[in-house]
């Protein structure tokens, strides 16, 4: 999928996310999960990587597997240093920070981050396994 970077269409992303969390027999939590995880990732890639210029597209793809739903979100900027974010945005120290919690925030909902730097800009790789079916945990 490919839209421009203007942060108005995040809702036509999500609604893409929510389809296939919904294929893949995710549970309402997970679907929340990768769905704010993506909108976050595709936020970073509009506003850090392409500072909101509508010419420049991102990129997402998705890939589906038994278990698994994987997510690339690719933008064309010249990356950042990964090891500057802070790390733990519910630190003291952190608290009031005005920014620096997306990252946070994809690593608590999503199994994997991962992120790829290169001349061709910056690849947030975000992975969610789904439980095997039939062992959802009890509702309460």
């Amino acid at each position: 999928m490919r839209i421009p970077s203007r942060l108005e269409l995040l809702g036509l992303l999500d609604c893409v996310v929510l389809s296939l969390c919904e294929r893949m027999r995710f549970d309402t939590d997970a679907t929340t999960q990768v769905s704010m995880s993506v909108i976050e990732a595709g936020t970073n890639a509009i506003q850090h990587g392409h500072h909101r210029d509508p010419s420049r597209p991102v990129d997402v793809d998705f890939q589906m597997y038994p278990d698994r739903i994987e997510i690339r979100v690719h933008d064309t900027g010249p990356g950042f240093d990964l090891s500057s974010i802070n790390g733990d945005a519910t630190s003291p120290e952190h608290l009031l920070d005005p920014r620096g919690r997306g990252i946070f925030i994809m690593r608590a909902c999503m199994d994997a981050v991962k992120y790829e730097f290169s001349a061709s800009g910056t690849v947030c790789h975000l992975v969610k396994h789904r439980p095997p079916l039939g062992t959802e945990p009890p509702s309460v």
